[in-house]
């Protein structure tokens, strides 16, 4: 692969209960570079599975390892289950470099951290898998669609209409051309055959991400699987 070398930078490391908790930080594009937070399990054990870990709105790299947080600390559950980890930030609403759109830096830098993982010696590459809430479900939609080197993906909290997220919803998830081309369902739709999974609350209002809206969508993305 030609893509810009990660150039990893260890800025710290904490013991957790079972696996251990890495700050790095790596270069994303040949004039930014992010920090991620990765995990590794204890051991030198190879060939372990990996899951990108997306926050949502208002939320950071550190909130998907908070039990307390909205989402449940589903990072640590998956590192003291044996599996790499690996969170950035993608919430921000500011665009870093000239001529990128905002959902275009969010997703390279998701992007960015698939590399890593593919790279790194103890993972195996065809067992990558992306998991996200709210934003970071609709994120996890992007990186499955746009990256085949994700094996399964989850999608939580997300899946609906792009009718519907235009109004009482940030407008960040869009950009010029984006609804004159597909619906959300379209983008899901990508991910086939891979595994997909999307979940939504049934306690979900019908101004937020509404089930039966939800099940519209899924039907339309249910052909991309066959039979």
């Amino acid at each position: 692969d030609a893509r810009l070398p990660l150039g990893v930078v260890v800025e710290g490391e904490e013991a957790r209960d079972g696996y251990r908790r890495q700050h790095l930080n790596i270069a994303s594009t040949s004039s930014r570079r992010v920090d991620v937070l990765v995990t590794l399990p204890d051991g030198d054990t190879v060939g372990l599975p990996a899951v990108v870990c997306l926050h949502g709105h208002g939320g950071d790299r550190f909130a998907v390892h908070d039990p307390e947080s909205i989402y449940k600390g589903f990072a640590a559950a998956l590192a003291a289950d044996g599996y790499v980890t690996i969170a950035v930030d993608v919430g921000q609403h500011e665009i870093y470099e000239s001529d990128r759109l905002l959902m275009g830096e969010r997703l390279w830098d998701c992007i960015r951290c698939v590399d890593l993982l593919a790279s790194h010696q103890r993972v195996d590459a065809s067992r990558i898998g992306c998991a996200g809430l709210s934003l970071g479900g609709e994120m996890a939609m992007w990186l499955g669609a746009m990256d085949t080197r994700i094996a399964s993906e989850v999608s939580a909290g997300f899946l609906t209409t792009m009718d519907q997220m235009e109004h009482n919803h940030c407008l960040c998830w869009k950009f010029d051309g984006l609804r004159e081309l597909v619906d959300y369902a379209d983008i899901y739709a990508l991910t086939g055959p891979r595994p997909l999974m999307c979940q939504n609350g049934l306690q979900e209002p019908e101004t937020q991400f509404h089930v039966p809206l939800a099940r519209q969508a899924l039907a339309e993305v249910e052909p991309a699987y066959g039979d």
